[in-house]
């Protein structure tokens, strides 16, 4: 990505793409000379069919010159590929550049044409009795494939985002150098089963045609192993036992019979089973503990979402022998868990994981808008998920690879999995939409079963929801689901994320009532539409506005002073096509009325980290407060999680991975163990989201006056609280002498005085009046908002700041203590810590901290600590800034020991 400012994770993506065009092709990928191996395309040459206009023979052929094709890497879609090769002279990510995308002779738009994939690969010796097999993994919209000159397939059969086919294209290679060409047709979600963006952002020129999850050369013997599944029956409630049945798939390849001996390990048991496979038969190999005593474990390794327990994982492993030859190899990782849900009294669903229910605090996911693979973001984004203390992704459609489905199993965090909402995946279902031929019928049975098979195994997974705001019609959920049971699927089968039902999977147990926009804190304790009650699959206040350093990054200098001058001014970072979330109307107004109506960009970014803060941590909080109550809060789904481009709306960090006040606000509300504030009912409630009881802690309660006089104490010691239930510990009484702007200032320790949770918030005496007569789909109208204008006349309160850092391992973790002296006349309010690589280099991310954005009254002092790659020699700079205490920045010093 070719930027002003070029995202570090991006970087050296981009590097490598420059060096390689430079070259006039890369090396041919190695195929493995292993049975049973798969090895990836590593790279590609693409050009439009427009400019190579010869035909699939002829690219596909030894000889063709592929000069002025662009070199780009294995799972690059076209626009991605382009941007590997530098084509844009400006950052598509900012102002509204995108808009302009053109190629580089400006020759016109290229996307409308197919663009062709075409690569070598080279075979190892010695291949007797050997197939090889390609099989692609998804393919947007459709491909033609080609091998050494021969067409292998056409796009009616290499078709769909998701179904994975593979293709036995042994009689058409050879030893040593082959040529792999595909023509791949233009994506259009409203006419294919591909992926589209809605509101989420522009969308892609492209429409993010191109094999988008990789194609791969598969080698092996006779017989093939494929699909290899364990399935887990768990005793409730003990844990005690686990009967384990293995699957595999054995196909041969061949037209001559053959006897095969099945051999594999599982949990340290040994597994063998000999079949007689007729020419070109296939059949599923089972063990159970019927036939193998050992698969019926004993105290077995339980998989826990985070904050319940442990993650172990454990591996299956799979070979077929031919003759006494290892013909091929199939592994498969689990973990042994169980998985149910039901409906509430109330008719919401309410998921339960080994015997215990759970509130599902989640997410909505974003991949990378040109679909381009980038494990190392991923990994560190699941960072950010387990920091952020949520235990749930929700996938609305743009389903990811394995990668993904390993990094939620390793760190306990449930993927709620399922199609996308509207364009092609819903005409069928929407009144007067298209409905869907046979073809695409097809597709989607492949695309479910594909999809299935490769979420099946991972314990992460706790469901599929097969449509997202409108449920399937009855022959196509029908189609789904017989293609999930099919495929062995054990898990939930939800119809929807709305309160629609189908006829095999009865309700959804889920609301989609909204909000999206702007709504005040107060709105999520509510017995209304999004209100903290039943499973909310997709809700949030909608904007969420990025630190100012990455405003400059994504917007103009014209675009920034809109943005603080100008509510009713259209922003394409927020919506580039007209909708209600193309303005930031309900959001500014509510800005200006609670908090004063912005001076200047660094003054409406200050004032809208505040109101992010407080209203995420209110929405999640709401929903703890609720979550064993008599009707109970069974799940929030915050949207979104992140984003696919440079946004102003729906995230809990921005694109550029800059953790800013809904960040902080979030994490703040999914502390394991937590003290807050409810907004209804004025009550103090502890809430405990871990499994273990707790013992003997400690709350402080205080409301505290503008001028941080203390008007309301209460302290409570002894209090106990059961595993995975909440306690209201008191309700603040009425309380005179308030000002008009005031603060609760919540504590909690342990017995030893040790600190579990600190919670500040800000509240008016006025409170905000909702005008729930008027809501609609995704906002409820406000007539009276809270005043919180008097944060404006806080003197400037008094900081000192100390930090050191040391290593440990591949990171500098940095520790800073932020201390108020005595002697200070205010508090310091939301006081926001941030960490440069030297004096002037660029901020550390990503980052981690265990707490940010905090407040502290004179005497008081915190300590935090932040994780993040270590690089470079610069000392780290410790920068804070707070609402009102001046910026300050000191160095860290790298220390190699550890802070006593």
């Amino acid at each position: 990505m070719q930027t002003p400012v070029k995202h570090a994770l991006w970087m050296m993506a981009a590097m490598l793409a420059s060096a390689a065009h430079a070259q006039t092709s890369y090396a041919p990928t190695q195929v493995s000379a292993d049975a049973g191996s798969t090895t990836a395309i590593a790279h590609w040459q693409i050009q439009d069919s427009a400019k190579a206009q010869q035909s699939g023979a002829e690219i596909a052929s030894f000889g063709y010159s592929t000069e002025g094709w662009y070199p780009v890497s294995g799972r690059a879609t076209v626009m991605a590929g382009l941007m590997e090769n530098g084509a844009y002279k400006n950052d598509v990510f900012y102002s509204d550049n995108l808009r302009a995308v053109q190629v580089p002779d400006a020759s016109g738009n290229l996307f409308v044409t197919p663009w062709w994939y075409r690569s070598e690969f080279t075979l190892p010796k010695n291949r007797a009795g050997k197939h090889t097999l390609l099989r692609t993994n998804g393919m947007i919209a459709s491909a033609d494939v080609w091998v050494n000159g021969h067409r292998v397939a056409d796009h009616a059969t290499v078709a769909g985002a998701y179904p994975v086919h593979e293709l036995d294209v042994t009689n058409w290679v050879q030893t040593g150098a082959n040529i792999l060409a595909m023509q791949v047709h233009p994506a259009d979600p409203r006419k294919s089963l591909s992926i589209g963006w809605v509101d989420w952002n522009p969308t892609p020129p492209d429409n993010n045609m191109g094999p988008w999850r990789g194609v791969d050369i598969v080698q092996t013997g006779p017989v093939e192993l494929s699909f290899p599944q364990v399935l887990s029956a768990l005793s409730l409630p003990d844990l005690s036992r686990a009967s384990l049945t293995v699957k595999v798939s054995a196909k041969n390849l061949d037209t001559v019979a053959h006897d095969a001996t099945i051999n594999g390990t599982v949990a340290g048991v040994s597994l063998q089973q000999t079949i007689h496979l007729a020419p070109g038969q296939t059949q599923v190999v089972s063990f159970s503990p019927k036939t193998t005593s050992g698969l019926a474990l004993d105290h077995p390794k339980i998989w826990w979402p985070i904050g319940m327990g442990e993650h172990p994982l454990y591996q299956v492993e799979i070979t077929a022998a031919v003759d006494g030859a290892t013909s091929d190899r199939a592994t498969a990782t689990f973990g042994i868990r169980s998985v149910s849900s039901s409906l509430t009294k109330q008719g919401y669903r309410q998921f339960v994981i080994n015997g215990k229910p759970l509130l599902i605090r989640g997410a909505g996911w974003a991949p990378d808008m040109f679909l381009r693979n980038n494990p190392a973001r991923m990994e560190a984004e699941f960072n950010y998920v387990v920091n952020l203390g949520l235990n749930t992704i929700r996938s609305e459609g743009k389903l990811e690879n394995q990668h993904f489905y390993d990094l939620a199993d390793r760190n306990g965090i449930l993927v709620l999995a399922g199609w996308e909402c509207c364009d092609k995946w819903e005409s069928a279902a929407k009144t007067g939409g298209e409905p869907w031929s046979a073809a695409d019928e097809k597709v989607a049975e492949n695309s479910m079963a594909s999809e299935a098979r490769l979420l099946r195994n991972h314990p992460s997974v706790i469901g599929f929801l097969i449509g997202s705001d409108n449920a399937p019609p009855p022959p196509i959920a029908k189609l789904y689901v017989d293609a999930l049971r099919a495929a062995d699927w054990s898990l939930p089968v939800i119809s929807a994320a709305s309160d629609q039902a189908t006829a095999e999977t009865g309700s959804s147990g889920m609301k989609m009532a909204g909000p999206y926009d702007w709504i005040p804190p107060a709105y999520w304790y509510a017995d209304k539409l999004g209100g903290a009650f039943g499973f909310d699959s997709e809700v949030s206040a909608g904007a969420d506005i990025p630190r100012v350093e990455d405003l400059v990054r994504m917007l103009s200098p014209q675009e920034q002073e809109a943005l603080w001058k100008y509510p009713n001014a259209r922003q394409y970072h927020a919506s580039a096509d007209w909708s209600p979330f193309a303005v930031l109307t309900p959001f500014d107004k509510a800005l200006a009325h609670r908090y004063g109506a912005p001076v200047s960009l660094a003054d409406y970014v200050a004032k809208a980290q505040l109101d992010n803060y407080d209203n995420v941590r209110a929405q999640f909080e709401a929903f703890n407060a609720r979550m064993d109550a008599a009707k109970p809060a069974t799940g929030v789904i915050y949207w979104m999680l992140n984003n696919a481009w440079p946004s102003l709306h729906w995230h809990l960090y921005d694109y550029f991975m800059n953790p800013a006040g809904a960040y902080f606000g979030a994490k703040k509300a999914n502390e394991l163990v937590h003290i807050q504030y409810s907004y209804d009912s004025k009550s103090i409630v502890l809430v405990n989201h871990a499994l273990d009881d707790i013992h003997g802690v400690q709350a402080s309660i205080r409301v505290r006056n503008l001028d941080g006089s203390v008007r309301y104490e209460k302290h409570l010691r002894g209090i106990d609280l059961a595993g995975n239930h909440t306690r209201s510990l008191a309700t603040l009484p009425t309380i005179a002498g308030l000002s008009a702007a005031y603060f609760i200032e919540l504590d909690l320790a342990s017995a030893d005085g040790t600190p579990i949770s600190r919670n500040v918030y800000w509240l008016s005496t006025r409170p905000d009046t909702l005008d729930w007569a008027h809501s609609n789909w995704y906002l409820t109208p406000v007539t009276q908002y809270a005043d919180l204008t008097a944060l404006q006349s806080l003197p400037t309160a008094t900081s000192e700041v100390r930090a050191t850092t040391r290593r440990e391992g591949n990171d500098d973790v940095t520790t800073v203590t932020l201390s108020v002296p005595a002697s200070s006349k205010a508090v310091a309010l939301f006081q926001h810590v941030s960490i440069r690589r030297g004096a002037h280099g660029d901020l550390a991310l990503p980052i981690r901290w265990n707490d940010n954005d905090l407040t502290l009254w004179p005497g008081e002092s915190k300590s935090l600590t932040a994780r993040y790659e270590a690089r470079g020699t610069a000392v780290p700079v410790v920068e804070v800034s707070g609402w009102n205490s001046p910026a300050q920045s000191v160095p860290a010093a790298v220390t190699q020991k550890a802070d006593p």
